[in-house]
């Protein structure tokens, strides 16, 4: 089949544009990298095999059909919303810019003018994470009580700086990925309760704590992110309480050797008090291709998107919520 001619946006400094790039390099059997622009600043090598072009050359160019926006988060909105209005297919780092407007136009108009539109969620294609939201939605958990989800880091304190330009910190930049495995296994809350802080951990004031509750009828689930606990990457995971089975994704990412990762499992479904759970790591997998393969199956029509431009809007709703401070 023909390969999709592909084009990038910007990249970041402490997200995934260098990783999604490299992505669609290796899915090579799917894409056609054009070129790439960097509207904003920032470090061109490892693009420095690739065409050089100006955003107005990729956004007026009909052959190239798709686009991954890859800037900083500030301006991950504008120019998605330049691609949407020129009717270029989007992959968008997450969660989506900064004001709710600009992302309510950018899917009104995905929507209007029929373009795929994809987001940075990675998680969403973790192995261990599609089996859970697969047996928890055929009713292999039972009711679900909770979800706990933890993405917990220890960052430099420039990045602890950094935060401090977004609104929410550490929730807005990390704990938009929890939010969206909540939102998935769980559904909508009744309530959220915004728990965000500061450490204030080497005299940096921005919010490097985040956690958000999620009330529902019949429990509450939480969202726990962390800037500054050593040994938190180990420490990512995800909990499923059902009234049938418990299952834990933890590490939820475990690096090996060759750069590949695997997720640990643990699952019980025994009433006994002491009841060992059944452990196992699945097999390894690469953190973002099968994410780009999907956007690329998605544009050719091969697969459904699984993430509606309604479910994609109430997601980053939710994220904004939960960015509140204090509580």
């Amino acid at each position: 089949m023909k390969k999709i001619r592909i084009a990038q946006i910007g990249t970041s400094v402490n997200s995934h544009g260098n990783l999604v790039f490299d992505s669609l390099r290796k899915a090579g059997d799917m894409f056609d990298i054009v070129g790439y622009t960097m509207p904003q600043e920032a470090d061109e090598t490892y693009f420095k095999d690739c065409r050089k072009m100006s955003a107005d050359e990729i956004l007026n160019d009909p052959s190239i059909e798709a686009v991954t926006i890859e800037t900083e988060e500030e301006y991950l909105t504008k120019y998605a919303l330049l691609a949407a209005e020129h009717g270029k297919h989007i992959h968008m780092e997450k969660p989506g810019g900064t004001k709710l407007c600009e992302f309510e136009k950018l899917i009104e108009t995905a929507r209007k003018n029929n373009l795929v539109f994809h987001t940075g969620y990675m998680y969403r294609y973790n192995p261990a994470v599609q089996k859970l939201i697969t047996e928890v939605r055929s009713g292999g958990f039972g009711e679900i009580i909770s979800v706990e989800a933890q993405m917990n880091c220890r960052h430099s304190d420039e990045v602890r700086k950094w935060l401090a330009k977004y609104k929410g910190g550490i929730m807005f930049f990390l704990g938009c990925h929890l939010v969206d495995l909540i939102l998935l296994l769980k559904g909508k809350p009744d309530k959220i309760i915004p728990l965000n802080k500061s450490t204030g951990m080497h005299g940096i004031n921005s919010t490097d704590f985040g956690m958000a509750a999620f009330e529902y009828e019949n429990g509450v689930s939480f969202a726990k992110v962390c800037d500054v606990e050593k040994g938190g990457f180990l420490r990512r995971q995800l909990v499923v309480t059902g009234t049938k089975k418990t299952a834990e994704l933890k590490p939820l990412e475990i690096i090996c050797p060759d750069g590949n990762i695997c997720t640990g499992v643990a699952e019980c479904s025994s009433d006994d008090w002491v009841a060992p759970s059944e452990n196992h790591e699945t097999d390894k997998f690469d953190r973002y291709l099968e994410m780009m393969r999907d956007f690329a199956r998605i544009i050719r029509g091969e697969t459904e998107n699984k993430y509606s431009y309604d479910y994609e809007l109430e997601l980053y709703k939710t994220v904004l919520e939960c960015c509140k401070e204090g509580y």
